[in-house]
């Protein structure tokens, strides 16, 4: 498959690549039916029936979590996160991307010590258990450390094309592949 860009080369990407997208936005999209379908089976359940699902709060609270850490990564990839570019466009190209290159590198540094720091505070919560569902505190706390490494794996696979601005904007690349 094939990103094409306003500026610059199309890129072609590795089967990994596409598996590694692919295999992100599907959990993400598992993630957010599964937590929709739980809210509104929770409202039902409350207002028809008086009684809740105990344990759905909190499992979407988790699920959340998780969606977050996961999908900070295809939105970094895709060039979706909020930015001030102002100052920016008013550079010139070689001091843009020298600029745009140092924010790429703190970027990396930043999600290094999150994954790092998420991996203590894991190890920390691991033994302790949530209050509904008894289960070991540390696993929502794994989509940090997690997320933060597929997020600082999309830059990097994207490190060139995040310096030169290039995002690809499209729905689904794989299936722009076919």
């Amino acid at each position: 498959m094939s990103t094409t860009s306003d500026v610059g080369i199309p890129r072609t990407l590795s089967a990994a690549e596409r598996a590694l997208l692919a295999i992100n936005r599907w959990t993400l999209i598992a993630m957010m039916g599964s937590m929709a379908c739980l809210v509104f089976a929770n409202v039902i359940a409350r207002y028809l029936f008086n009684d809740s699902i105990i344990w759905v709060e909190e499992f979407t609270q988790f699920e959340m979590i998780w969606i977050t850490f996961l999908g900070a990564g295809l939105a970094l990839r895709e060039g979706r996160h909020v930015a001030v570019e102002i100052l920016e466009d008013y550079l010139p190209p070689g001091f843009r991307r020298a600029l745009r290159m140092f924010i790429g590198v703190a970027i990396l540094v930043l999600l290094i010590a999150m994954t790092l720091l998420g991996l203590q505070i894991t190890q920390f919560t691991w033994n302790q258990e949530t209050p509904m569902m008894g289960i070991r505190t540390g696993i929502p706390y794994l989509g940090v450390p997690i997320g933060a490494a597929l997020c600082a794996l999309h830059l990097v696979l994207t490190f060139r094309e995040f310096v030169d601005r290039r995002f690809e904007h499209t729905a689904d690349p794989a299936i722009e592949a076919e």
